[in-house]
């Protein structure tokens, strides 16, 4: 059984998987609590489903891209199965990860998507640092969600640390919504001459930043 919010078809908002028709497996739970989420929803509730009925959900939307997330997905130990089953049925696989938690054991057909937590988000200090030596440079991409000018300091020195334009598919410079400038960051990015990739939560700006489902 897996505790899931919502299951639902929309368009992919983030990654270099950008505007791509995707279906969303949200599960329940996160053991993080950064300062600005935008997903507090997912802490509690959900329902149980069995693994069977969430294949039978994804199967009816149509999509091969099928992105698991959260809350934390690899907070419930049936998510390894449910990524698993997914990849089985020849779907292609995102799971976006907070970074907490081990990716040791995911199943290697899956990409992950590692958020790396900045000094501001208030969980820095929780990273799990062996997961960045774990991507692959073919399909997993890392993200940091830039709330001020320290994160970015911050991101850069990961960055440099861990070898991460070499090591991952993509860099991710995320700006944490409504709470820096687009165009300082922007110019920022622009002048590190670091091959990353700035990106906007694209689902927010269709749908607004409160939108649920979409």
């Amino acid at each position: 059984m897996l505790r899931i919010t919502e299951i639902f078809r929309s368009i992919q908002g983030e990654s270099t998987h950008a505007g791509r028709p995707c279906t969303f497996i949200r599960l329940t739970g996160c053991p993080m609590r950064c300062v600005w989420c935008d997903s507090e929803y997912t802490f509690s509730g959900g329902e149980h489903i069995s693994l069977a009925q969430v294949m039978d959900q994804v199967k009816l939307f149509g999509c091969r891209l099928v992105e698991v997330t959260g809350g934390e997905p690899l907070a419930q130990q049936s998510c390894r199965e449910l990524i698993a089953a997914l990849c089985a049925s020849d779907y292609e696989v995102l799971v976006e990860t907070g970074g907490y938690l081990s990716t040791e054991n995911l199943d290697p057909r899956a990409s992950i998507i590692l958020d790396v937590k900045c000094p501001a988000s208030g969980e820095a200090e929780r990273n799990h640092w062996p997961n960045l030596e774990r991507l692959r440079a073919d399909k997993d991409e890392v993200k940091f969600v830039i709330a001020d000018s320290g994160d970015w300091a911050y991101a850069k020195k990961i960055i440099d640390e861990y070898d991460l334009i070499q090591r991952t598919n993509a860099v991710l410079i995320s700006p944490a919504w409504g709470l820096i400038d687009l165009q300082e960051l922007a110019e920022s990015v622009a002048a590190s001459g670091l091959e990353v990739r700035m990106q906007l939560q694209l689902h927010k700006y269709i749908w607004g930043p409160e939108a649920r489902g979409v």
